[in-house]
């Protein structure tokens, strides 16, 4: 539950970043990340993996067809360093617009 929560506020800040910046709204939650990508404020590999993350998340919060378990467990670790990836990307950006 808690990758979910951290997908979900990884999300929530690609949106704000991108609604702040005035670089429109994304039609999809992958769409955030490349939308970031494209302005340079995360690398396209890092935009593709939290994308994967998105889609982990919409499966499992709105439980499409059957959630696979197993897939989870073995998309957590590259999660979790995609997060953490994309907070010191974040810190940058934030850092550099002060």
């Amino acid at each position: 539950m808690s990758l979910l929560v951290a997908v979900q506020d990884a999300l929530d800040i690609a949106l704000h970043v991108a609604s702040d910046s005035g670089w429109g709204v994304p039609a999809s939650y992958g769409e955030a990340f490349t939308l970031l990508a494209s302005h340079g404020v995360i690398e396209p590999s890092l935009a593709a993996e939290l994308a994967g993350m998105a889609a982990l998340r919409n499966r499992i919060a709105h439980g499409y067809a059957t959630v696979d378990a197993q897939r989870v467990w073995n998309e957590i670790p590259a999660g979790l360093v995609a997060i953490d990836s994309f907070t010191a990307a974040i810190s940058r950006h934030l850092g550099a617009e002060s």
